[in-house]
């Protein structure tokens, strides 16, 4: 790495996360190089004195460590075996910030290793908010030795006593899934005792005002009923499109996850009738639920 203190830092995607990210990483004195596929998300990174890169490639080239915030898990291994395999080099550090499948995370550590590479998968929860303020939750996975030089970086970006490093090559993916199952299972939980009422013919209102408005899991389940009276109940989130990523990983450790197959099978059952928090398509389970009584 040229510099130990500011390591020239690489990013991409640009959407919601990520260009919230780069501002934050600018500000704290981080010379930077991103890209975006949709180059008019490029554009902003003019307005913070960063280089716009003509492709993921340049990227590469072109920093130390190299950070991606992109939209799936298809996409991240994508660019990576497109842009990152040919082309890292020894002492280059690779940051998943994405939500993506833990085996395949190990095998690219794996990959990139050979030629010197390190890849961190370093998952975030908290949304854009979180990424505005630099307050995420962190998920950090990877040789712990080169994970403690990246953590100044990841303190930019997350809360630090939330920067949380768990364990070697995919451990960071792991832990995201215990997030993303804890907010889905939840959510779908709230939903299927939303819905019963509902289905059998009781004013949604009268549910929450008998169920809901109180603290712990009764506030939880205050706001899912207030999004389904808004009319939004089919645009809840139980992050479908990430479950297989942790059935197939609970597959390969032999453990089994019967709540979040059931759910997924469920869903699976329906049309994509709606996009999710990350902009991707996905099935909504309110409306699996709800369909028959409409």
């Amino acid at each position: 790495m040229k510099s130990e203190i500011y390591p020239k830092i690489g990013f991409i995607g640009l959407g919601n996360m990520g260009s919230r990210m780069v501002k934050n990483l600018c500000s704290a004195g981080y010379s930077l190089i991103g890209y975006d596929i949709d180059e008019t998300k490029c554009e902003m990174l003019t307005t913070i004195r960063a280089t716009i890169a003509g492709d993921s490639s340049q990227v590469v080239h072109e920093s130390d460590i190299v950070m991606t915030s992109l939209r799936s898990s298809d996409v991240f291994f994508s660019v990576a075996e497109e842009h990152f395999i040919s082309n890292a080099v020894d002492g280059q550090i690779f940051i998943d910030l994405g939500t993506s499948e833990i085996e395949k995370t190990k095998e690219l550590a794996c990959i990139l290793s050979e030629k010197g590479a390190t890849l961190i998968d370093a998952p975030v929860s908290g949304g854009p908010h979180g990424s505005e303020t630099g307050t995420l939750r962190i998920f950090v996975g990877g040789d712990e030795k080169v994970v403690g030089k990246s953590r100044p970086i990841l303190e930019v970006l997350g809360e630090p006593k939330y920067v949380v490093y768990c364990g070697p090559s995919g451990s960071g993916q792991i832990v995201k899934g215990v997030n993303q199952l804890v907010m889905g299972l939840s959510a779908a939980a709230y939903m299927e005792a939303m819905a019963f009422g509902v289905c059998a013919g009781v004013d949604p209102n009268a549910i929450r005002e008998a169920v809901g408005l109180g603290d712990s899991w009764r506030g939880e389940f205050d706001k899912i009923a207030k999004r389904i009276i808004e009319g939004k109940g089919e645009s809840l989130v139980i992050k479908y499109p990430e479950l297989p990523y942790f059935l197939d990983a609970a597959e390969a450790i032999g453990f089994e996850i019967p709540m979040t197959e059931a759910l997924y099978n469920f869903c699976k059952k329906g049309s994509f009738t709606m996009y999710d928090n990350m902009n991707r398509t996905s099935r909504s389970f309110w409306h699996e639920l709800t369909k028959e009584s409409k």
